[in-house]
């Protein structure tokens, strides 16, 4: 297999693959086997059929098309293995090129995390809350309220984290990011009875708006999440398996607590803790 790697200025990795003609064989052969364990062919008792009467019936083109995804995930993880690379998203793959009895090529975008230094971040957090004039942690609000609320004080520290980093976020992954936060909304609205056409009208926007926004949105929050889990990272911050154990029995029912006791489930209630315990400490500091 050749594969040729295109690094892009955001950290966007571009793959070229070059899939052999016998790794594409080889790939249609193994789905053609799979197959024929599954499939009852008149005469024959299920899977029994012999693989050149399997083929006959099924068809060679429907069996190259069960076969592909499996030939280009095979062909893709080992390009990451030749340039050892670790993406943190699924690709996006454009087939190139599938011609009959000939090498077959596909270009698989992704990305992998930016760097993220934050070894001076507790500095760089004080000096630029300390240029903001307006707001510091003892000041008083309009009728004398102090301005300790803990929500406003965490979102005034995420904006200046966010700020002392300088960050280039690949773009497969604010379009990610941007992706999710259009099925969420089009999840919401079709709720509410309506079509997200029909909701954007009635905010006076159109998709192209729309998108432009949350791009702008996903940038911000991807940037912050990359900067906390440095942080995490730094400070070698881990959840404690007990207060894993006891988020989950926070659950109201005891379907929802056996989903949250997957593997799955456990690794994102952990990634939760550690950014709150991030949080947490980041709120002492000033």
């Amino acid at each position: 297999m050749i594969s040729a790697l295109n690094r892009l200025k955001d950290n966007t990795i571009e793959l070229t693959i070059t899939i052999p003609l016998k790794d594409v064989e080889d790939g249609i052969k193994a789905t053609l086997i799979k197959l024929s364990k599954e499939v009852t062919i008149k005469g024959f008792r299920k899977g029994k059929a012999p693989i050149k009467k399997v083929e006959e019936n099924i068809g060679k083109g429907k069996i190259i098309e069960e076969a592909t995804n499996d030939i280009i995930v095979k062909a893709y993880i080992k390009a990451l293995e030749e340039h050892n690379l670790k993406p943190i998203i699924s690709p996006k793959v454009a087939i190139i090129s599938k011609e009959d009895k000939k090498d077959w090529q596909i270009k698989a975008i992704t990305c992998e995390f930016p760097k993220v230094d934050v070894g001076s971040y507790k500095e760089d957090l004080k000096k630029e809350l300390a240029k903001d004039s307006i707001w510091t942690p003892d000041k008083k609000k309009a009728g004398g309220q102090a301005a300790d609320n803990r929500e406003e004080k965490i979102d005034k520290i995420f904006k200046a984290l966010t700020k002392t980093q300088e960050i280039t976020v690949p773009k497969p992954l604010i379009e990610d990011e941007v992706n999710r936060m259009l099925s969420r909304l089009i999840e919401q609205t079709s709720k509410l009875g309506m079509t997200i056409e029909q909701y954007l009208t009635s905010i006076g926007k159109n998709s192209e708006t729309l998108r432009k926004e949350y791009e702008t949105q996903a940038v911000e929050t991807i940037k912050l999440e990359l900067i906390l889990s440095a942080i995490a990272d730094l400070e070698k911050i881990e959840a404690k398996e007990e207060d894993v154990k006891k988020m989950i029995n926070t659950a109201p029912d005891e379907e929802t607590r056996k989903k949250l006791e997957s593997p799955q489930q456990q690794i994102y209630i952990k990634q939760l803790l550690r950014k709150r315990t991030v949080i947490d400490n980041l709120s002492k500091l000033i």
